[in-house]
């Protein structure tokens, strides 16, 4: 058996795994998009297509969670020639479809933006074209996903199973556990995914895996903790009292359409419904966010149990007073019209593109406006600017605009677990038992710190893979 690592190796996005067995059947775990790609420093290309392997020759794809750096390029797989199954659990099968819909309909307008730059004799250098797929091709992969419950075995080929086990992270989101048999040699491993954290807001803990011979975890938070130690009601009434009640102002959150909106939507509804808070208007301006929502409430079985206790009591896990979701961009725009102190959610997280960029940039030079950042953010985006004090002076979409307006920020709605959430994944397993563990989705300097606190720990079977690197197992 052979594991080559394709995505996710030593950077954080583009997760994609492949496992070749000795029998020529071949699984990918997670088919994700690089988001750290740069298109004008590649000096060559892929040997097919947008990929480094043959699609035609995969077998099945494993999906851990929804996120388009885990599922983004599944289409695109599909359209080089793929032909299998996606297995995944039923939520990420129901979040994955409107993801890769809502990043197709991205791909409209990108494929409008290179027409057009076509038009004018300018070659975009940050976009590869081939990349971009289309709903019908969405429509299409979505036909072949198999949802599977958690916590139960599953053939996926004739000497090999296949256990998904609570991940936390994301609804739905899961570790995937192998077990496969070689020459009579029974070999285990285990794809951690996005390792959730404990007391999450809607979400389970994380659930410990098996021991197994060969172990791939994600590193994002390797080298740190997170910094909020209160609850997450406690940490946002505080930032809402001193933005929209001491002052009468607006309060602006990035955040992720899907999963931190809802963890954040929830804590709002606790708050207004449980302790009484003033109920200040809040706009959720994001389609997706609406209908990841929606999932959400209907897969209430799926959430910890303080959840499901405030859903029996209450009916509704997000609908509260003065919430008001916001479809059109146009009554997006009118937002900023609106003279009462309020909350705007909306997204991306980091501040790349989508409607939050009109809303940072109509607020970043209000005194009487706070921008919270709630999550992580690559270096060089906006939001990365934001979190390490760039505050000064901003461009947004080419104008100079002066920070005015106060910057705060708090980890508690992260997804991610962190150091010592990865410790503890790691500590599950036998230090004698495990042949070989695999450090993934995580900046580099993250995973070499990692790397040096397992040693310090007595793991000392550690590798850091790099992008094309093939290990036999």
């Amino acid at each position: 058996m052979k594991l080559t690592f394709w995505g996710a190796a030593r950077q954080v996005s583009g997760s994609m795994f492949l496992l070749e067995f000795d029998d020529e059947y071949r699984v990918l775990i997670d088919c994700g998009t690089d988001l750290e790609r740069d298109y004008s420093e590649e000096k060559t290309k892929p040997a097919y297509g947008i990929f480094p392997f043959d699609p035609s020759l995969i077998n099945l794809i494993i999906l851990t969670h929804a996120h388009i750096d885990h599922s983004g390029q599944i289409p695109n797989l599909y359209k080089e020639g793929f032909e299998g199954q996606v297995l995944c659990t039923k939520a990420t099968m129901d979040l994955g479809e409107i993801l890769l819909l809502d990043s197709a309909s991205l791909n409209q307008r990108k494929f409008k933006a290179i027409h057009d730059s076509k038009k004018r004799s300018k070659k975009r250098k940050d976009i590869d074209s081939r990349e971009l797929y289309l709903e019908r091709q969405v429509k299409e992969a979505l036909e072949n996903f198999v949802p599977i419950p958690f916590d139960q075995r599953f053939k996926f080929k004739d000497d090999g199973y296949l256990t998904f086990i609570p991940a936390g992270h994301l609804l739905g989101a899961a570790h995937v556990y192998l077990e496969v048999w070689e020459n009579g040699e029974k070999k285990t491993l285990c794809f951690s995914g996005d390792i959730g954290r404990k007391n999450y807001p809607l979400l389970i803990d994380p659930q410990p895996v098996p021991q197994v011979d060969y172990l791939i975890t994600e590193t994002t938070y390797g080298d740190r903790h997170h910094i909020s130690e209160n609850k997450p009601e406690e940490l946002l009434a505080e930032i809402i009292q001193k933005a929209c009640i001491d002052i009468p102002g607006r309060l602006i959150i990035p955040s992720f359409s899907v999963g931190r909106t809802q963890a954040m939507l929830f804590t709002l509804n606790k708050l207004y419904t449980d302790k009484g808070f003033t109920p200040i208007k809040v706009f959720t301006d994001s389609p997706l966010a609406k209908a990841s929502t929606r999932i959400y409430e209907k897969s209430a079985k799926l959430l910890n149990k303080a959840a499901r206790e405030f859903r029996d009591e209450n009916e509704s896990l997000f609908d509260f007073e003065n919430l008001v979701y916001l479809e059109s961009n146009q009554a997006s725009k009118a937002v900023s019209n609106h003279s009462e102190p309020c909350i705007i959610i909306s997204a991306s997280g980091m501040v790349t593109g989508g409607r939050i960029e009109h809303h940072i940039q109509a607020n970043i030079s209000n005194p009487y406006a706070t921008i919270l950042m709630v999550g992580y953010a690559s270096e060089g985006t906006l939001g990365w600017k934001l979190l390490n004090g760039e505050r000064k002076e901003l461009s947004i979409n080419g104008e100079k605009l002066p920070v005015n307006a106060n910057i705060e920020k708090i980890d508690v709605f992260s997804g991610h677990g962190d150091l010592d959430d990865l410790i503890d994944f790691v500590k599950s397993q036998d230090k004698n038992k495990t042949k070989k563990i695999f450090l993934v989705h995580g900046e580099l300097n993250t995973m070499q710190n990692f790397k040096n606190t397992l040693a310090g720990i007595d793991y000392n079977q550690v590798e850091i893979p790099e992008k094309g690197e093939t290990y036999e197992l």
